[in-house]
């Protein structure tokens, strides 16, 4: 099966599905193995650098939201563009991608030289750590051109139905990095031993060829400047949210983390270890939402409910059993999971008891993470930013410290309450919408 522009109308949307979203999931696994083996080596490295590295990464998430949310503000224009059959406008949005790389990369690195010295002194005492934070923290921002344009370029192909040069760009960029990693960090075949500032040079060039790779068919030419305002303002409705969301996973990572640091460094560890496999259990569900935006966008803008409707059930059915999947491992195999990591008996006894509680969570995300997107889809960014808000920002944090009041075994069913609430507040919402059309 070929998509192009009116697949999106015609084709059954299992079979959309089946056809994107393996793709996706295949670049989002070598993305999280990417990142299992990044600490690997530094921790190899020193301690220290771990340590650096961990600093750095909500500046890395914050770059990332900025630069995909925008992408993805970019294929939601473009879809929707092609779905009223104005391929011009569609261009013009898509041609936005490479000038807002551009700028977008320029202020958020020149922010990033200066505010990363204070920003490292908040989170360590150590002299050591802050300046390895901030060499590799201004590697990665300063020379990051390459994750903005790959970024952009990537939302484009996947708004016209290409999901496979984007999924060999990510390929090859993380390929590229994990290569580069031991080579750079340790100094092998010739090269100077760079440590922690070699890990971020294999990043930047991993992003570099990633970009390199997409631009043949994620680029197009930039719209008249007179365009701008009008083309960034439809872009932005739908980016926000998405750059909203993610922005706020730090958030509450960092807020969960104070909360149980009050227990235990055995527990802020086995939250943290949850995080290193929610990565793979959720790569189904981050490809059908990437999978969902395109499809009912181009719907709605052709004004077929029918279609939009269809997606969601179609996406929920295919959510459902792939994160069926995750909920029997983390109920089954809690300390196996975690022991792939550590043998220390405090973190495989308040992890194994945290990962079945958590795995419970699994089910009703599927719809708390699926109903923001498809309001984002169709240009309802004030729901998709209450619930997005209302998860991350209302729930997780107030609940986390409401729960561990009652100790530390009742905190981690913060995790189930917080999704079955947001996915009961977004089936009001959905319900609400369906009943007005």
């Amino acid at each position: 099966m070929t998509l192009d522009r009116d697949s999106f109308r015609r084709d059954k949307i299992s079979s959309i599905f089946l056809h994107m979203a393996p793709p996706v999931m295949l670049a989002q696994l070598i993305q999280a193995l990417y990142n299992i083996v990044d600490s690997f080596y530094i921790g190899a490295y020193s301690v220290r650098g771990l340590t650096a590295l961990s600093v750095v990464y909500p500046v890395q998430l914050l770059m990332i939201a900025l630069a995909v949310g925008t992408g993805v503000g970019i294929n939601t224009r473009v879809a929707y563009c092609n779905g009223q059959r104005r391929y011009q406008d569609a261009e013009a949005a898509a041609g936005t991608g490479a000038p807002l790389a551009v700028v977008l990369w320029g202020l958020f690195s020149l922010a990033a030289w200066f505010a990363l010295p204070s920003y490292a002194a908040m989170q360590t005492a150590s002299s050591q750590v802050i300046g390895e934070a901030v060499s590799n923290g201004r590697i990665v921002t300063l020379c990051a051109p390459g994750l903005f344009l790959e970024s952009m370029w990537t939302k484009v192909c996947q708004a016209n139905g290409d999901m496979k040069t984007p999924m060999i760009g990510q390929i090859l960029g993380a390929l590229t990095n994990i290569v580069l990693d031991p080579v750079l960090i340790f100094g092998l075949l010739g090269f100077p031993r760079m440590g922690i500032a070699g890990a971020g040079t294999a990043s930047v060039i991993g992003q570099a060829a990633a970009a390199a790779f997409v631009f043949r068919k994620g680029y197009r030419p930039s719209p008249e400047l007179s365009r701008y305002p009008r083309l960034l303002a439809s872009i932005y409705r739908a980016a926000l949210p998405n750059i909203l969301m993610q922005a706020a996973y730090t958030v509450y990572i960092f807020g969960l983390n104070i909360i149980l640091a009050r227990f235990s460094d055995a527990a802020v560890t086995a939250l943290g270890l949850y995080y290193k496999w929610q990565t793979f259990f959720f790569i189904p569900l981050g490809a059908l939402q990437t999978c969902i935006v395109p499809v009912v966008s181009f719907n709605y803008a052709a004004g077929d409910m029918d279609r939009c409707h269809e997606t969601m059930r179609v996406s929920s059915r295919f959510g459902l059993a792939l994160m069926t999947c995750g909920l029997l491992c983390f109920e089954l195999l809690p300390g196996q999971l975690l022991s792939v990591f550590t043998r220390d008996a405090d973190v495989l006894s308040i992890g194994s008891w945290g990962f079945r509680v958590i795995g419970w969570s699994f089910l009703p995300m599927i719809l708390a993470l699926t109903y923001p997107v498809y309001f984002e889809a169709i240009g309802r960014i004030l729901t998709s930013s209450v619930l997005t808000l209302l998860r991350t920002v209302g729930l997780f944090v107030p609940l986390g410290y409401l729960f561990s009041t009652f100790g530390l075994s009742a905190f981690w069913f913060t995790f189930p309450v917080t999704e079955l609430v947001t996915a009961l507040a977004g089936f009001l919402f959905y319900h609400r919408e369906m009943s007005g059309k």
